[in-house]
């Protein structure tokens, strides 16, 4: 027995020793790596010049005689980047800038596509002035001023281990694809990871970061560029008044009022303490870097000078800070990317950081799909929606209008002609047919109908992915996921019907397997999993495309651990106004609704403008074209709930709602008696 014993001693000794030298092993690799990246980043430093760099780009683009635009294929992979859909041409999108890195170097990017949606194909183009090689600037749209605004972003050499931020602003106009460089005095800071948006004729920048080789700076400041005069200025917040904390890499959407911000992330000093290695054993504090993910959400509310004021009084500002969102996503997630869709936000992705341990950062990634209406303050998870499969097959096209989505042709058409009413002279709507809308609105023949494969599963988890709503479409583009050591940086985009919800269709899709990390972080992982040869082979390759990501949470799941700003008092919204305007009935198309409700939406509408200024200015044609847009944004704005009650009724077996209205025979008619049995 004793023997046995101290056989069972000698072999924990042993293995005891075995991990002791593995550990020792490793912890020299690592050493050795980091030292290695010290000298490859100290060289970087020395021997890049990035004004020569810069100058040499410049230079490139002076070659370029005029604007060209030539077919291409999809754009290279890249983060970082900006999707934006055009302003004027509901069949096009616009990719500018972005970088990638491959685990060895960083490459930066001033090329602009075109996606063109009607035909699926590429356009770059090129032009002797354009902005500089960028990531992580910001475009948005103008309002009403049109065209696209550009502003910032960063730069650095091949290894990193220089930056550069720009404070430089850009207009391009969408149409004639020309850039055109905004001088002007005064204007914001350089800086990254900031965010605009447009308020009628102002451009709306909050936020970002500043990054030297000793720390990294996160802004809180709001500028405001007006379209009109050409001019940046930096509001005067009201004294002792509530604001934002510093953050980047949040949304900022657009309102009637101003602007919503929700979200972001950022990186906070800490005082934590630490035991002393004394013989006493007194107990130290050491400042440390916390990173927070913030999930709070503000107004920005802007008031334009009165018509009355003096000329050069500028536009005031003031934060308000709402209550937290209803079902937000669940736990706190950075790299959320959302894109505004009539009246909300369409959010997508993410990436939640668990605990540091001793071999890292554990992460965890998704793909979940939400809608987040901002006036009600409230998240909704959408779901893609398999086709119903009946037993019995059912004809004609009045079981076609059954289905969901069997208005959209026609919705599409209404949406034409009510662009065309101010061409027309007419606010009477006529509805062609299909089949005689062969263009676009600039012109572009639509192409033949390629089918595209249509995957019912979001795609693969990531983060920082380009988002863009066009003609009520959500595309995806790019984004990034890590495994390990390596930084996948996707080559793809999607496209999701928001009305339908009837599948992922692949625009583009290509394979990932250019990453050139060293040999050291292989050979480490070697180590790691040492064993486990299933799991070096899923390093290597490709991420494998899960089920539909995480289970989704609802109103009562357990709130994450959140940041001490998150622990504040947070105010109330206003109490909940009643609506008593029309609400869209299950299966009921946009055209349908509106064409039920339009009097009580021009009576709003004539209510709403007794209180403006220019009421005799407005014709028949504004009225209903105003009448039409709230109507629209209703529809959308009770959009998931009444797909709900869709597919409660599906389940029961029922595929549409009739009002008795509108049936043959009335109320009181034959088949209104027999419905009730």
């Amino acid at each position: 027995m004793a023997k046995a014993k101290g056989k069972d001693a000698a072999k924990q000794a042993e293995k005891k020793a075995r991990k002791a030298g593995k550990q020792e092993k490793k912890s020299s690799q690592k050493e050795k790596k980091q030292s290695k990246k010290t000298k490859e980043d100290d060289s970087d430093a020395e021997d890049a010049d990035l004004d020569a760099i810069l100058a040499e780009y410049q230079k490139q683009q002076e070659q370029f005689l005029k604007v060209t635009e030539t077919l291409s294929d999809p754009p290279t992979p890249r983060s970082s980047a900006t999707l934006v859909a055009s302003p004027s041409n509901n069949s096009e999108l616009f990719l500018f800038g972005g970088e990638y890195y491959n685990g060895a170097l960083a490459s930066f990017y001033s090329d602009l596509y075109i996606y063109k949606i009607n035909q699926d194909t590429w356009r770059k183009v090129t032009s002797p002035n354009s902005p500089l090689p960028r990531s992580g600037h910001a475009m948005c749209q103008g309002g009403n001023a049109g065209g696209l605004y550009v502003f910032g972003g960063e730069f650095s050499s091949p290894k990193q281990g220089t930056f550069y931020h720009y404070n430089d602003c850009w207009r391009l106009e969408p149409s004639t694809r020309e850039w055109t460089k905004l001088e002007g005095k005064g204007g914001p800071p350089a800086r990254s990871g900031h965010r605009m948006t447009y308020f009628k004729n102002y451009i709306v920048l909050f936020g970002g970061f500043q990054d030297t080789s000793q720390q990294t700076r996160y802004l809180q400041d709001v500028w405001l560029y007006d379209t009109q005069k050409f001019s940046w200025h930096e509001p005067k917040l009201p004294p002792a008044s509530m604001r934002p904390d510093a953050r980047s890499s949040f949304s900022l959407l657009p309102h009637e009022s101003g602007a919503v911000l929700y979200g972001g992330y950022s990186r906070v000093k800490v005082s934590t303490s630490a035991a002393k290695a004394s013989k006493g054993g007194k107990l130290g504090s050491r400042v440390t870097m916390k990173p927070v993910v913030h999930q709070d959400t503000w107004y920005l509310r802007i008031s334009p000078p009165a018509a009355e004021a003096p000329a050069g009084t500028l536009p005031t500002v003031r934060w308000e800070r709402r209550k937290r969102p209803v079902n937000a996503p669940n736990p706190a997630r950075a790299g959320a990317t959302m894109a505004h869709h009539k009246g909300r936000g369409i959010c997508f992705g993410g990436v939640h950081d668990v605990e540091e341990s001793e071999e890292g950062i554990d992460s965890e990634f998704f793909n979940q799909l939400f809608a987040y209406n901002i006036d009600r303050n409230r998240f909704f998870a959408l779901s893609l929606r398999r086709p119903r499969t009946s037993g019995k097959k059912v004809g004609g096209a009045g079981a076609e209008r059954g289905k969901r989505g069997r208005g959209r042709a026609d919705e599409e058409e209404l949406l034409r002609n009510l662009a065309l009413i101010e061409g027309k002279g007419s606010t009477d709507i006529e509805i062609p047919d299909a089949d005689q809308v062969a263009e676009t609105g600039d012109g572009d023949e639509v192409s033949e109908k390629v089918e595209k494969p249509v995957s019912w599963e979001m795609p693969h988890p990531r983060f920082n992915g380009q988002l863009a709503v066009q003609d009520d479409t959500l595309y995806i583009q790019g984004g990034i996921f890590e495994k390990g050591e390596r930084e996948y940086t996707f080559d793809e985009m999607w496209a999701i019907d928001l009305g339908k919800l009837d599948g992922c269709k692949e625009v583009f899709r290509r394979e990932i397997d250019d990453w050139q990390g060293s040999e050291d972080e292989e050979s480490d992982d070697d180590e790691e999993d040492e064993g486990s040869e299933d799991e070096e082979d899923d390093e290597e390759g490709e991420p494998s495309t899960p089920a539909t990501s995480v289970d989704p949470r609802d109103d009562h799941a357990p709130a994450p651990a959140q940041s001490a700003e998150a622990a504040e008092p947070v105010e109330e919204d206003a109490p909940a106004v009643v609506d008593k305007l029309p609400h869209p009935r299950p299966f009921e198309s946009l055209r349908d609704f509106f064409a039920r409700t339009s009097n009580d939406w021009q009576d709003d509408v004539l209510e709403w403008m007794k209180y403006q200024r220019d009421i005799e200015h407005s014709s028949v044609k504004d009225l209903r074209k105003k009448a039409f847009e709230r109507a629209e944004r209703k529809w959308w704005d009770c959009r998931e709930e009444v797909q709900a009650l869709e597919d409660e009724q599906e389940a029961a077996g029922i595929s549409e709602v009739v009002a008795l209205d509108q049936r043959g025979g009335g109320a009181g008619g034959e088949g209104g008696a027999g419905r009730r049995r």
